[in-house]
C-alpha cells in the first residue's frame, strides 16, 4: 500500500505544477490584453485630437472663403496660438463689418474655438499658420492657402520629428495638420 499512496502523492504534485503554468500563462495573456486596450486608446485620443484639428483648420479655410476680398492675402496672413488674448474690438455677430474687421472677428473665434477643444483636452496649446499666397490668373485672382495647426500631443512622436513643418515650438511632443486649399478672390 506504500507504493500506491506515494503514487498518488506525487500525481496530486503534478497537477499542482500544471495549475501554476496555467496561470502563469493566463496571467501573461491578460497583461497583454490589458497593454492592447491601453495602444487603443491612445489611438483613438490620436484620432480625435487629429479630427479636432482637421475641423477647426476647415473652420478658418472656410471663414477666409466667406471675406473673399481682394486683399484675404494679407488680411489672414498670421499666426496665432490659443494663449493669446482675444481681440474683441470687431464684432460681426450681428453688425455690418469691413473686410478687416471681419478678418480679426474670425481669428478671435477661432481663439474661441480651439479654448474650448483644450476645455475638453482635444488639443492642448494649439498654434496655427495661416500663409497665402496670391497668383494672378487671366481671369480672376487666387489665393493658395497653406493650413498648419499644432499642437501638443502625449506621447513622443517617431524620433521627434515634425515633417518639417515650422508652425508653434517644434518639440517632439506637437503633432502637425496640414491643409492646402485655394480661394478665388472677388473683382477689385
Amino acid at each position: 500500500m506504500s507504493g500506491r499512496h506515494s503514487r498518488q502523492a506525487h500525481q496530486s504534485g503534478f497537477t499542482l505544477l500544471e495549475a501554476l503554468i496555467a496561470f502563469i500563462i493566463l496571467s501573461v495573456g491578460l497583461l497583454g490584453a490589458v497593454a492592447l486596450q491601453a495602444k487603443a486608446k491612445q489611438a483613438s485620443f490620436d484620432s480625435m485630437q487629429r479630427a479636432a484639428a482637421l475641423a477647426l483648420g476647415n473652420d478658418i479655410i472656410q471663414r477666409i472663403r466667406a471675406n473673399d476680398v481682394n486683399n484675404a492675402d494679407t488680411l489672414y496672413n498670421f499666426s496665432f496660438n490659443s494663449t493669446e488674448a482675444i481681440d474683441d474690438s470687431a464684432n460681426c455677430q450681428n453688425n455690418i463689418c469691413s473686410p478687416e474687421q471681419l478678418a480679426s472677428f474670425d481669428r478671435a473665434q477661432w481663439q474661441r474655438a480651439i479654448r474650448a477643444r483644450e476645455n475638453s483636452g482635444t488639443l492642448d496649446n494649439a498654434v496655427v499658420c495661416i500663409s497665402p499666397n496670391r497668383t494672378n490668373g487671366p481671369v480672376t485672382s487666387e489665393v493658395q492657402l497653406t493650413v498648419v495647426v499644432t499642437w501638443e500631443g502625449r506621447q513622443a512622436l517617431n524620433g521627434g520629428l515634425t515633417g518639417g513643418v515650422n508652425c508653434g515650438d517644434n518639440n517632439s511632443e506637437r503633432r502637425a495638420l496640414v491643409l492646402n486649399s485655394s480661394v478665388h478672390l472677388r473683382a477689385p
